[in-house]
This record gives structure tokens, C-alpha cells and sequence, in this order.
């Protein structure tokens, strides 16, 4: 009888990965294996056939060969054969061994590895820090202070009393995990003589407890570049909470948040800043002058006949492009201010111009008005 294609054997196509290989095979492993089809005879033959294509395809070279020649490639000890039946090669001895495999891939560890001893690496802390427009256009260095655990100097870290060393859990042999088997299945859970760590401690050390860390305020040190912008994220790699038992280091992640500016809106490297011009200015013209991030001066010139919402951009008065040496611009947006609490001269003056206006000197109010009439002599038909 002919050989089945050993992708087809998998069900899975020729371009399967390492990982969809493994998983592939686990699959069809646990459907034919004889501890689940007693006395089934078509099942153990499946299961062989399964062992045999995975044994091939898991190996590159063989995998290689295998997409060449097919399955001449291991005719007359070509590249030895997939053979594989109960146990054999890279299969499974028995149903419980392919379920226990699957759950410490799941729990991420192998069989027989260790925790290290106990040693959990520290959590990392957040700091929120508030800066001001000006601090992230020109950076700065800021000086933090903040609570956090550092490692023990007593017991440097380990936990035990100076001159003793925690021992080995005889509980879980070190392994900080212990299982249990019941038929098929296996149960794995933290060890609960030493809650996972692996070893114990006879003679805690009396400064921290046995904890191997101590709660202190630190004092740091922040570089914080010019042209950060707001919700920034600057890290200090190992600056976190101590490690458990000496473990290393968690991380320590500043977040920036810049405070409201009492002229400039940001908009990415851009500003933006809204200046209020009298009616007279923005009729006639004019210039004035408005302050830049720098802390200088720029000259803005008002066209005559300047409406609301017309900007002017002033080029390269914006803020840094981070870890660049471009900057980006400036927008100065004018905002006509229209007169209030006058007095009786001027209003009689204004009602002086108005008289004297026409749809030249208003061109928009003049359009508007006129569409409007037509469109309610139109509605009069």
C-alpha cells in the first residue's frame, strides 16, 4: 500500500511553520493515540503514520529532502527513516505525556526547569511628570524623587540572615511547581511550601524580612530631550522595583504631560497662537509684534481689510522635531474684535460709516444679503 503524503497525513499545507507543524501534530497525535482507542486497530496504525510524518517533517533537512524526492528520499537509508511508532523518535510514549506537554508549553515551561532559584524580576513604576511649553522646547534634566523597593544590603538580595543561604525545597526539589496525575490527565500547581520559588528560607534576614528588598526614596536623574511632546514615554531601564530575592530590576517609565500655555496651542511641531486685532486694524492695516517659544520677539504684519480666521505663518518659530535639528512653524491666526460698551461719539461715529458704507467696503455682508432676498423673492412665486 502506498504511502500517504506526509502534509496530508498532518492535514496541513506545504507551507506550514515550525509552530503549525508542532501543533498540527499534537492534534492528530491525541486523536489516534491507543490510550484513547483501546483495542482500535486503525487508530494505533494513524498514530504510527502520524509519529512517522512528523518524525520527517520536523527536521529541516529532512523536510528539505522530503519536498524534493518524496518519500525516496529515505528509501534505502537515504536520510534514515521516520520509523517512529509508540514512543519511538519524537512521539509520545503515552496520552498523558502529549496533554502534560501541551500545558507546560501553554505555562511556558519544560520539563525539569527550574525557577531560578526563586529570583522574580521587580515591577516596573510609572511617574508622571508635567512640563512646562518652554522645558520641551529647549529639554532639560529634571531630578526625580520617588519610593520605591531596592534590594536588601544586608542580605544582598537573597533573603537569608548573613552567614546562612536558603536551601533547596524539599517539597518541589526546586522546581517551585508540584503535580499531581490522575488517569490521563496532569494537574501541575505552585509548590505550597515555598509558594513557587523553589527554595526556602530557615533563617530570614532581619532587615527585610526574608524579602530580600527594602522600601527607600531614591533620588534620579531625567534627561528629557528637547521637542518631547505630550504622552511621551521615557524609560530607565532597571530603575524599577528590586527584583524578589535578587532578581533583577524592574523598568521605570516617566510619562510627560505638558501644562496649558498661556499663548500657544501645539498641534505636533507647529504652534499656533490667536491674537485679537480692533475692527480699526484690521480695516486699515497695521503691525504689531507677539512673543515666540524661544522667548523672543516676532514682527506680524496685518493686511488691510484682514478678516477672522486669516493666519500668517512665521517659518521655523515652532517647536524642535525630536532628535532633529528642524523646527516646525509658527501660525499666528488674527481674530477681529468687534467694539463694546461705546461711547455716545462713537456710536454716532459708526453710524456715520455705516451710512457711508456700500458693498465695496463689505463685500461678503452685501453678497449674503442679496442671496438671501432672491431666494425669498423665489419662494414668493
Amino acid at each position: 500500500m502506498a504511502k500517504r503524503d506526509y502534509y496530508e497525513v498532518l492535514e496541513v499545507t506545504r507551507e506550514v511553520t515550525e509552530v503549525e507543524l508542532k501543533v498540527a501534530f499534537r492534534k492528530q497525535a491525541m486523536k489516534h493515540h491507543p490510550d484513547r482507542n483501546a483495542g482500535n486497530k486503525d487508530a494505533e496504525a494513524k498514530f504510527k503514520e502520524v509519529n512517522e510524518a512528523y518524525e520527517a517533517l520536523k527536521d529541516p533537512q529532512k523536510r528539505a529532502a522530503y519536498d524534493r524526492f518524496g518519500h525516496a528520499a529515505f528509501e534505502q537509508g537515504g536520510m534514515g527513516g521516520g520509523g517512529g511508532g509508540f514512543g519511538g523518535g519524537g512521539g509520545f510514549g503515552s496520552f498523558s505525556d502529549i496533554f502534560n506537554d501541551i500545558f507546560e508549553d501553554l505555562a511556558g515551561r519544560g520539563r525539569g526547569r527550574s525557577n531560578s532559584g526563586g529570583r522574580e524580576r521587580g515591577a516596573d513604576l510609572r511617574y508622571n511628570m508635567e512640563i512646562t511649553l518652554e522645558e520641551a522646547f529647549n529639554g532639560k534634566t529634571a531630578t526625580i524623587k520617588i519610593p520605591t523597593s531596592v534590594t536588601c544590603d544586608s542580605c544582598s538580595g537573597s533573603g537569608a540572615k548573613a552567614g546562612s543561604k536558603p536551601k533547596t525545597c524539599g517539597t518541589c526539589a526546586g522546581h517551585g511547581r508540584v503535580r499531581a496525575t490522575q488517569g490521563f490527565f496532569s494537574i501541575e500547581r505552585t509548590c505550597p511550601t515555598c509558594q513557587g520559588r523553589g527554595e526556602v528560607i530557615d533563617n530570614p534576614c532581619p532587615s527585610c524580612g526574608g524579602a530580600g528588598r527594602t522600601t527607600r526614596e531614591r533620588t534620579l536623574s531625567v534627561n528629557i530631550p528637547a521637542g518631547v511632546e505630550d504622552g511621551t514615554r521615557i524609560r530607565l531601564a532597571n530603575e524599577g522595583e528590586a527584583g524578589a530575592r535578587g532578581g533583577p530590576s524592574g523598568d521605570l517609565y516617566i510619562f510627560l504631560s505638558l501644562a496649558p500655555h498661556e499663548f500657544f496651542q501645539r498641534d505636533g511641531a507647529d504652534l499656533h497662537c490667536r491674537v485679537p486685532i480692533s475692527m480699526v486694524t484690521a480695516a486699515l492695516g497695521g503691525e504689531f509684534q507677539v512673543p515666540t517659544v524661544d522667548g523672543g520677539k516676532a514682527k506680524v504684519a496685518v493686511p488691510e481689510g484682514t478678516q477672522t480666521g486669516r493666519q500668517v505663518r512665521l517659518r521655523s518659530k515652532g517647536m524642535p522635531v525630536l532628535r532633529s535639528r528642524e523646527h516646525g512653524d509658527m501660525y499666528v491666526q488674527f481674530f477681529v474684535e468687534t467694539p463694546k460698551n461705546l461711547t455716545r461719539r462713537q456710536r454716532e461715529l459708526l453710524a456715520e460709516f455705516d451710512e457711508q458704507s456700500s458693498k465695496e467696503t463689505q463685500p461678503e455682508s452685501a453678497g449674503f444679503f442679496a442671496k438671501v432676498r432672491d431666494f425669498f423673492d423665489g419662494l414668493g412665486q
